[in-house]
């Protein structure tokens, strides 16, 4: 049976994807992190996040990969679904909804916070509510308006670390102390080192947010797998070299408070109205971030409704004037509310299990992928791109998960249960399909063709497949 069906419009560009990405996960965020990290590795930060940079960008590459094999939104619901099957694709979407529809509450949640500390004439959770509202007008604007926003943004927390890297520099060359003492001091171990970095990993929670933007990107098979690499290669960067100066200008492990102790070493390295202006940039950085973690998760929402998984009518649909998913933005807004009155530990216990799961599931997507195509792909020439990368991401995302809290795994478990009688409901006790489209994709310049077949079973009469154009027109 044929159906229309709602498209996104292509707006972004390498540059606007790069711009999310970094907006996603909050250069600043390796100031908040750095005492929790230098505990963790004995003062290694630094190559803490340069494992972390090689860790991530291996399932960075499995992302790529899959993206430019399927460029359309919905991420690795959209990547398990079309390699694997409709049922594992549901559960890898159920998955990575743990993280994309309450990251943006723990964002709200931190940004209140911190605003309420900064301008304490407000409590955290007026913050929380003034934030929210302005991120969901912004995100329900467009991504254009979004984009330019986070880019505005953008520039100002880039200031920032510019000017924690050059003081940073200043001070830490006329101490007199060795910046080899940064990079692997005597005190750490290969084993800490690989603990800090399962900490630091957290940072790039987000990277692969760039693929539910597919069809809202022009020339989706090239930009999106350049965008993903590009924001993890980007922010290992910049945590590795604001990490680096950091350790380097303060060598010691003695901190007031390792969770604020970022904050203390800007006050050693420029003082407090230095310090007050960086802090500011953590706001700013926040901020955007807000923006983008909420447009992310609106847009895997929009895939899941339109392929029937949620309710069509609500969650696939799309605002006539914007064409953004409205109905899923006010939604993860009503999430983000009742979340300003959880703790810190309750609401970042949520995320990670579903991000470390889902990276698995991308990684072993590679692997099927070429499985399937084996006959025209040789193991010769793609063993190293299909089986060694995808691989040693499986590893390291196991690795990272295993290492979770308690309480993550439980309540991470808890969801997939959860998800699996969902499926269980949807499919009549799993004897048929999960409800979704088959799409195919063809790009032509900066537009998407898209052909669209519904995936349940099609009476005699049924149309030829429609086919519609990027703007659903």
């Amino acid at each position: 049976m044929s159906a229309p069906v709602k498209k996104l419009i292509p707006q972004l560009n390498l540059a606007g994807l790069i711009v999310f990405g970094l907006s996603y996960m909050a250069p600043a965020v390796v100031i908040a992190t750095f005492g929790v990290i230098a505990t963790i590795s004995q003062g290694a930060t630094p190559m803490a996040y340069v494992f972390a940079t090689l860790a991530m960008l291996l399932t960075a590459v499995s992302y790529g990969k899959l993206a430019r094999k399927f460029p359309a939104s919905g991420s690795v619901y959209t990547y398990a679904r079309r390699t694997i099957g409709s049922k594992l694709g549901f559960l890898a979407g159920w998955i990575i909804l743990l993280d994309y529809l309450f990251l943006p509450m723990v964002a709200w949640l931190i940004i209140g916070l911190f605003f309420s500390a900064q301008f304490p004439f407000l409590p955290p959770w007026a913050w929380g509510l003034i934030v929210i509202a302005f991120c969901t007008a912004m995100n329900i604007l467009g991504m254009k308006v979004a984009d330019r926003f986070n880019r505005f943004l953008l520039i100002f927390v880039m200031a920032g670390i510019l000017c924690l890297i050059g003081f940073g520099i200043a001070f830490a060359g006329g101490s007199g102390v060795s910046p080899a003492v940064a990079i692997w001091p005597e005190s750490t171990t290969f084993s800490l080192v690989a603990a800090g970095a399962a900490v630091a990993a957290y940072s790039f929670l987000g990277f692969d947010a760039v693929s539910t933007l597919s069809e809202e990107v022009k020339n989706p098979r090239t930009t999106v797998p350049r965008g993903i690499v590009a924001v993890v290669i980007s922010g290992g960067i910049i945590f590795v070299a604001s990490a680096f100066v950091m350790q380097w200008a303060y060598p010691s492990l003695e901190f007031a408070n390792a969770d604020t102790a970022g904050f203390e070493i800007l006050n050693v390295i420029g003082g407090p109205v230095f310090a007050g202006l960086v802090n500011s940039t953590v706001l700013i950085g926040g901020l955007a971030s807000c923006v983008a973690v909420q447009a992310s998760g609106s847009r895997l929402l929009f895939v899941m409704g339109r392929d029937g998984v949620f309710p069509k009518k609500a969650f696939g649909h799309l605002s006539e004037k914007f064409r953004t998913p409205t109905f899923n933005l006010l939604f993860i807004a009503t999430i983000g509310l009742a979340g300003q009155f959880l703790s810190m530990g309750d609401a970042t216990s949520l995320i990670n299990f579903g991000a470390f799961l889902a990276f698995t599931i991308a990684n072993i997507c590679v692997f099927v992928l070429w499985w399937k195509n084996r006959s025209s792909m040789p193991l010769r020439t793609h063993f190293f791109g299909y089986l060694l990368i995808p691989a040693l991401g499986v590893a390291v995302d196991l690795y990272l998960l295993f290492h979770l809290s308690t309480l993550a795994i439980i309540i991470g478990s808890i969801w997939l249960t959860a998800g699996v009688i969902y499926l269980a409901f949807l499919t009549r006790g799993f004897s048929r399909p999960a409800p979704g489209l088959d799409i195919e994709t063809v790009e032509s310049d900066d537009t998407l063709t898209t052909t669209v077949v519904v995936s349940e079973p099609a009476p005699a009469e049924a149309a030829t497949p429609t086919v519609r154009d990027a703007q659903g027109r």
